[in-house]
Order: structure tokens, then C-alpha cells, then sequence
């Protein structure tokens, strides 16, 4: 009889987060830590705790009353997370962030630039009781430059960095202008750019011992996005306009209207515009001098374009995908979030996991897409409940004494 294998720790086993952090770009990095081992303390505010427990409809109900309770948005980023609630504007309170700081390695915090130096929680005080503390800042335009002060949220910032001009429909069309993501994907970038600042840090402080102060803006993480858009704009000096959901280098990738809906053509290269004639039964089309390369496609876009449209009415949203995977064509439906996750190729990857909850009986999630072959991400932790870990961290953590828990919640430190 064969002894199973000792699973390894996760990555980040050992690291200790402190979580100052609401909403969702710094709650964001913080779970993507706790998905690789970290030990995650979300610090709420008493009685309210983050924005988003009351970012609804929709609500979870509780298991047991019925009654509604937090938001289905504080589920998005919390994950794997404990919470204690600490009023930092008292005295006390900031004293007690200020003991566990010393027992963390990171701190992450989304306040206003200044906001946290009045309680003794900034970096540079933070720094002389903790020189090897990481922490980050993530803000709307960063801790300098003449916009610093101001407050940004991710709709803002998508309008501010570009990314509304170049996303919706062209001008001049039916449901033309500027649109923001359906999604606050400013917020998740951020998020995503702090992780990997944090996790370079972290290694830096490996080689030096020492700590450092990241400075992550919404803003800045914007622009960096932008990408081949950004890009071509500083070749050119030209600002590229919105396209609707066609490419500005690429053609066809695009939509297009089937019998009976939307589906994508994602053409990538003139061999697979060749197939993709072929297999739609105009072969015709990829000799035509007009059409002959991707550059000519993309010159020749407003003739090429009604040609394909005329060719995809005639086939339902299926038979076009079926017909294009044969051919080795990137193509496939606009799916509705009930189509995601009812498609057979996300439920074989696993992507919603269902995470037992006290309160709740379970909460669904989204997997996160790290796949580790040794280390894989373990979803056992649900969303905490509001001050579910007082006492696990301030006795067990901190050495307090049931009495002085019991103190503090009565003077509404807790």
C-alpha cells in the first residue's frame, strides 16, 4: 500500500496581509493572495463593515431566517479571508492595527493619499515600527501629480485613460458613442498589477530585508493597458476612434449577424481567411485583389464588411460555429452569463466552485484561472461574515484577553 503524497503548502504559506483595503481593486489583489496561501485579515468598519456587503440587488438570503443579508458583490473579492472590525479613528483602535502591523508582512489600503497619516497608519510611520513591511497604496491617480487628491473610481478612470474612446460604436451608426465595460475592469487590472508589485517586493525583500511603499493608480494601470491602442497613437499621433466590435489592425474580427443572433469571427491571419471562404462556400472572396491580405482587408474594410454580413444571415449561430471549428476558424457565440457558465468546456475546467458558508450554507464563486500543478488554489475559505474573526485575532493573534475584547466592543473600538 502506496502513503499519498505530503501536499506542498501553498506558495504564499507563512506571508501574513493586512487588508485595509474596500470596494474592489485592493479586496481584489488581497484575495488573489489569500488564493496562494497568504493568511488574509480584512479590517471593517463596526456595524457597516466594506461598501459592498450593501452593493445590491441581488442579496444572499440567510440559510436559517431567510432574512437578507450581504451583498452577491462582497462575495466577488473576499474569498479565503478573515474580518475583524477596528474604528481606527479612535485612539485604541489605531493602536491595535498598529500591534498587528508589526505581526504582517504586507499592508495594502485603498484611502484617500494622506488619509491614514492623522491615525499613525502611513507608510512612513508604519515604516519605523516595521522596516521590512510591504505596503501598498492603490489610489485613483496615484500619490503625485497635480490630480493626486482627487477621488477616482473605475467608471471615471475608464473615461480619463482612453478607454471609453475607443469602446462602443463608431460615430455616425446606430447606438454610436463612448461606452464603459460592462465590467469594472479598471479595478480588476489594478488589482491584478498590485499582486504582481506585491509579489516583487516581496522578493525584493528577500535579497535586502527591507520593505517598500507601492504606489498602484487607477489611472496609471489605465493608460498601461491601452496596449497596441496606446501604441499606435505614439506612432502615429493619431487617436484611434471607436470601431464598435470590429479591429482597428485586424480584419474580419468582428460580430456578425447570424439567422437568428451575434456571433464572433476572429480572423487572425490570410490563411484562415482563405478557409473560412472555403468553408462558407465563397471561395471567390479570398482571390478578390481587394481582399488578397490582411492589409488590403483592413483598407477594403467597408467593402468587405456587407459582403460577410449578406453570407452570415444565412446560417443560425450554431451550424457557423460547428462549420468554422471544422475548418480550424476562430468563431464562436456571444454567450449570455447563463451561457458561460452552462457551457461544457468552463464547467470541465472547474471555473464555479461552491465554498461552504455558515451563514449561507455555500457561495458560489469564480475559480481563479492560476492553475498550479503542485500547489493548486484550495477553495475552502468562504467570504467571512462581518467581525467573524475579532476574537481569533485579537486573542489569538494579539494576546487579548476575553475582558478586554468584551471592553473594547462595549466602547465601540470593535
Amino acid at each position: 500500500m502506496t502513503t499519498p503524497p505530503t501536499p506542498c503548502p501553498l506558495p504564499l504559506s507563512g506571508i501574513r496581509v493586512l487588508d485595509l483595503s474596500r470596494i474592489l481593486a485592493g479586496p481584489w489583489a488581497a484575495q488573489t493572495l489569500a488564493d496562494l496561501g497568504a493568511e488574509v485579515i480584512k479590517v471593517e468598519r463596526p456595524i457597516s463593515g466594506d461598501d459592498t456587503r450593501v452593493w445590491g440587488p441581488p442579496f444572499l438570503n440567510d440559510a436559517q431566517t431567510g432574512e437578507r443579508a450581504d451583498a452577491a458583490y462582497f462575495m466577488t473579492c473576499n474569498r479565503g479571508k478573515q474580518s475583524i472590525t477596528v474604528d481606527f479613528t479612535q485612539e485604541e483602535g489605531a493602536q491595535l492595527l498598529k500591534t498587528l502591523v508589526k505581526k504582517c508582512d504586507i499592508l495594502i489600503e485603498n484611502f484617500k493619499v494622506g488619509g491614514l497619516k492623522k491615525y499613525g497608519l502611513d507608510y512612513a510611520s508604519l515604516k519605523e515600527i516595521h522596516p521590512g513591511l510591504i505596503y501598498c497604496s492603490i489610489t485613483g491617480f496615484g500619490q503625485t501629480g497635480p490630480y493626486a487628491e482627487r477621488p477616482g473610481y473605475d467608471f471615471l478612470i475608464q473615461a480619463m485613460g482612453g478607454l471609453m474612446s475607443i469602446t462602443g460604436e463608431r460615430d455616425g451608426k446606430a447606438g454610436g458613442g463612448p461606452q464603459k465595460v460592462g465590467v469594472a475592469i479598471t479595478d480588476v487590472m489594478t488589482g491584478l498589477y498590485s499582486t504582481v508589485g506585491i509579489l516583487s517586493a516581496l522578493r525584493a525583500r528577500d535579497l535586502s530585508g527591507e520593505g517598500q511603499h507601492l504606489d498602484m493608480a487607477l489611472l496609471d494601470v489605465q493608460v498601461a493597458a491601452l496596449a497596441n491602442q496606446a501604441s499606435s497613437y505614439l506612432v502615429t499621433g493619431v487617436s484611434p476612434v471607436r470601431l464598435g466590435n470590429e479591429h482597428p489592425s485586424i480584419t474580419p474580427y468582428q460580430s456578425l449577424p447570424a439567422s437568428d443572433g451575434y456571433f464572433i469571427l476572429a480572423i487572425g491571419n490570410d490563411s484562415q481567411f482563405k478557409s473560412f471562404c472555403q468553408a462558407a462556400g465563397h471561395p471567390q472572396l479570398s482571390s478578390d485583389v481587394r481582399f488578397l491580405t490582411n492589409k488590403d482587408r483592413v483598407t477594403h474594410r467597408d467593402q468587405l464588411t456587407p459582403l460577410l454580413e449578406e453570407i452570415s444571415r444565412t446560417r443560425r449561430i450554431d451550424e457557423w460555429t460547428l462549420i468554422m471549428e471544422r475548418a480550424g476558424v476562430p468563431c464562436g457565440p456571444i454567450n449570455t452569463l447563463e451561457r458561460v457558465f452552462a457551457d461544457p468546456h468552463v464547467q470541465a475546467r472547474d471555473l464555479r466552485v461552491d465554498i461552504p458558508h455558515a451563514q449561507y450554507g455555500s457561495v458560489p464563486s469564480v475559480a481563479s484561472p492560476i492553475r498550479l500543478s503542485k500547489t493548486p488554489i484550495q477553495y475552502n475559505k468562504a467570504p467571512p461574515q462581518l467581525g467573524e474573526h475579532n476574537e481569533l485575532v485579537l486573542q489569538g493573534l494579539l494576546g487579548l484577553s476575553e475582558q478586554e475584547v468584551r471592553r473594547l466592543q462595549e466602547a465601540g473600538v470593535l
